[in-house]
């Protein structure tokens, strides 16, 4: 696949720094094929109406927030809008809805829309509402009242369902409409802030929209349904929301783990109850959260609703079941991603990086990187690819007499780590001093 040439960039800067890149990952993926034709099916049950709900199960370094970024570039394509949180104890503790809601719209994304997608989806949407009035029979273009009036009018017609739950939602944009035709811009983006859940709104702006307070736990619920018929309304199938690494919830104080859990069995039951029509959920987390003492199996309700057996045999898992899961990287899989970041690195020297970083090359460091982690070689794509790319291919293509074979040697240093790859390491054994000699005849 051919990416941009600043799309190339950006990925290879996000492998760099031992990141996931945002976007561009599909020109990376590997062994994704079989989750396509589920994945495409349940895209197309939402943009009918439908909602969807899938759990993600992987262990470190199977790729969970890469399969993440996948799926959202796989929906944008398919015409949905996408948004990724991450779950933390502090910032975004899953049982708090308002603050889900808030990062959802700081990080609401489009194909078209990568930055501000909130602001232009509500112009858009305004947009839309505006023609449909101007297209009637008698409507005078040039009478600015009246037209402000219809377009409330199909506004609260539009979100009548929500607005019976959340009325907040609709008079919060219906007074963001006439802000923006009377060229308040102040107050328009007041209001669009507090929309998008932002606290410390200014009170002065709140009270020109007959609002009060800030948007919490319940009227984000009905948030995201106005969300989900603004999009519709304005062209797009829906929302695709993955909340990443739900495994934290793990590590989170016992009150706050089971208002937690309760809040993720909330959602399964909201999307069965057709309260979400458009929205496909994904929630990552390890086996240890799913099958684990301190995880789902908590909250009966909530085991009962993800359960899946799984057989010894990964090829005939059900792609189209509750909850999928993720194998780990091994030894091929992690050579033929190193050959695809080689391949789409954006190479002053292209020849040079081809010839002296070569299959053999980048199959011997996939190997010595997982040496060097214990030999599990699930734990390694990270760093894998973060010493591909900063300590070979930059080199490579920065400097003419740097071959590789004869001058690089692998050092793993404790601080570059993350815990569970010093764990896997060992860190006991100063992993910091650990090299690794690529030049050994055996390329295997």
């Amino acid at each position: 696949m051919t990416l941009p040439l600043a799309r190339r960039r950006e990925v290879i800067a996000a492998l760099r720094n031992g990141t996931v890149p945002r976007k561009g990952l599909e020109a990376l993926a590997t062994g994704l094929d079989r989750f396509e034709r589920a994945v495409d099916e349940e895209l197309a049950r939402c943009a009918s109406g439908g909602a969807v709900f899938k759990a993600v199960r992987g262990e470190y370094g199977a790729g969970k927030t890469f399969w993440a970024r996948w799926i959202q570039h796989r929906a944008q394509l398919a015409g949905f809008a996408t948004a990724e949180v991450q779950i933390n104890e502090t910032e975004t503790p899953l049982h708090r809805m308002e603050t889900i809601y808030r990062r959802a719209m700081e990080n609401l994304r489009t194909r078209d829309w990568d930055d501000g997608a909130f602001r232009t989806l509500v112009g858009r949407w305004f947009f839309a509402l505006e023609e449909e009035v101007l297209a009637r029979p008698g409507m005078d273009n040039a009478d600015a009242s009246a037209l402000s009036t219809a377009v409330s009018a199909l506004l609260e017609q539009r979100l009548s369902e929500v607005s019976r739950t959340q009325p907040s939602f609709a008079a919060a944009l219906r007074r963001c409409h006439q802000a923006r035709s009377r060229a308040e811009h102040g107050l328009e983006e007041g209001l669009l802030s507090w929309l998008m859940g932002q606290p410390h709104v200014s009170a002065d702006i709140k009270r020109a929209a007959g609002l009060k307070g800030e948007v919490d736990h319940f009227m984000a619920s009905a948030f995201f349904r106005g969300l989900l018929a603004m999009l519709q309304q304005s062209g797009r199938k829906g929302l695709l929301l993955v909340l990443d690494e739900a495994e934290t919830i793990q590590r989170m104080r016992g009150d706050v783990r089971e208002k937690s859990l309760n809040a993720l069995r909330q959602w399964i039951d909201d999307i069965d109850g057709g309260r979400y029509p458009g929205l496909y959920l994904v929630v990552t987390g390890t086996p240890a959260f799913f099958d684990g003492p301190q995880g789902v199996k908590r909250l009966a309700p909530l085991a009962q609703r993800v359960h899946v057996d799984f057989d010894d045999d990964p090829r005939w898992d059900n792609t189209r079941a509750v909850q999928v899961r993720l194998l780990p990287f091994d030894h091929a899989r992690l050579c033929e991603v190193g050959r695809k970041v080689r391949d789409l690195y954006p190479a002053t020297e292209p020849d040079r990086v081809r010839a002296r970083v070569s299959d053999d090359l980048v199959a011997a460091l996939a190997r010595d990187v997982s040496a060097g982690l214990g030999g599990r070689v699930g734990i390694a794509p990270r760093i894998f690819l973060k010493k591909l790319v900063a300590s070979v291919l930059d080199r490579v293509d920065e400097h003419a007499d740097f071959d590789p074979a004869q001058h690089f040697k692998l050092t793993l240093d404790a601080k570059e780590l993350t815990a569970d790859e010093r764990h896997a390491a060992g860190i006991e054994r100063s992993v910091d001093e650990v090299e690794l000699d690529l030049s050994s005849d055996d390329k295997g």
